[in-house]
């Protein structure tokens, strides 16, 4: 875990109030970080193997097999939704449809924190999981614009040697 991460991370978390999705968890180790802070987060990613591993390593946080398209609550439950360079793995042509997922499971000002690989278009490369894309601050928030989310914060990083990193954090209208 960057140190730069976890700061941003767990300030997120220190302002979201009520369920919580990590949404593409991978091995589980933000959702346990969050639950440890004291929120009530459910980890859910795709990846049988992710899902199975992190229920082992973290057996007192949830974790199930879900999609980052159909989130499993309903709608306006959620006080908040971590995407984590998750949503690097997601199409261009389908983020729209993810991130109107995100707004309708999450309640009105509730919060959404996303981190990805900046780029300057939303281009492809390789990645050890699944083909990642990049993307460019600006498109990523439009998109949440248009899905009726609020950008209150953007931060960057970029580790020599590394991809840029960029993290948005929005809240629900």
């Amino acid at each position: 875990m960057h140190h730069q991460d976890r700061r941003l991370i767990l300030g997120w978390g220190e302002q979201v109030a009520g369920p919580v999705i990590d949404a593409g968890c991978g091995p589980g180790h933000w959702t346990e970080l969050l639950r440890q802070q004291g929120l009530d987060i459910t980890g859910i990613d795709i990846v049988a193997e992710f899902v199975a591993s992190a229920n082992r390593r973290f057996p007192e946080t949830t974790y199930r097999l879900s999609s980052l398209r159909s989130l499993g609550v309903p709608d306006g439950s959620l006080a908040g939704v971590l995407a984590w360079y998750s949503l690097i793995h997601i199409h261009p042509s389908d983020m729209p449809l993810v991130i109107a997922e995100f707004a309708r499971a999450i309640k009105t000002g509730g919060r959404v924190l996303l981190g990805f690989f900046e780029g300057d278009s939303p281009r492809s490369f390789d990645h050890a999981v699944i083909t990642g894309f990049y993307w460019p601050i600006e498109e990523m928030k439009r998109l949440l614009e248009q899905a009726g989310f609020q950008v209150e914060g953007i931060d960057r990083r970029h580790d020599p040697g590394s991809r840029s990193h960029a993290a948005i954090s929005c809240i629900l209208r």
